[in-house]
């Protein structure tokens, strides 16, 4: 439906042809399934490889794990944004008011944290992951923007052929 849209207007729309794409399938298995193994971790191997640490670990292990969950979570809105936008889930009024809840840019590393070097492994190894995946998003999310603000410029092209297709209507 979106594709015959599309083309009647003469415009591609990236959005649909990107969430209907093997990437983007991959990516939101990979985000989806990344919250799912860091809920299992510190529910339950994150518990037991956090009690062996001291004070300030116990305090570098819980900001960590606050950041993580918050960063999965922005990370999975944005996913399952893309997924409802694209299948006419959320008209566009929608759509921009969810978009503004998710912030991107202020989920990365953060500071360092005193007590960080006890951080369990397993721990790590899901920050690492997410902050990879956090980057790959960034970039699929900065593309979606450059295609959204480039439809809404119409191209000359588009303008003449527009002008032309009126012409023939009217005559």
């Amino acid at each position: 439906m979106q594709d015959q849209l599309a083309m009647k207007s003469g415009t591609i729309d990236f959005l649909a042809k990107f969430t209907d794409s093997e990437q983007f399938e991959k990516t939101f298995k990979e985000g989806m399934g990344l919250v799912e193994e860091t809920a299992n971790y510190l529910d339950g191997d994150g518990r037991v490889d956090a009690r062996v640490l001291d004070r300030t670990g116990a305090i570098a292990y819980a900001t960590e794990s606050m950041r993580l969950t918050t960063r999965l979570m922005q990370m999975a809105s944005w996913l399952l944004l893309q997924r409802a936008i694209a299948s006419g889930e959320m008209n566009h009024d929608e759509a921009l008011r969810e978009k503004h809840r998710i912030n991107l840019a202020e989920i990365g590393r953060g500071h360092d944290l005193k007590g960080a070097e006890q951080m369990p492994d397993g721990l790590r190894a899901l920050v690492d992951r997410s902050l990879r995946l956090l980057e790959r998003i960034k970039t699929l999310n900065s593309m979606l923007n450059r295609s959204a603000n480039n439809d809404e410029t119409e191209s000359p092209i588009n303008a003449q052929l527009n002008m032309l297709e009126r012409a023939f209507r009217l005559g």
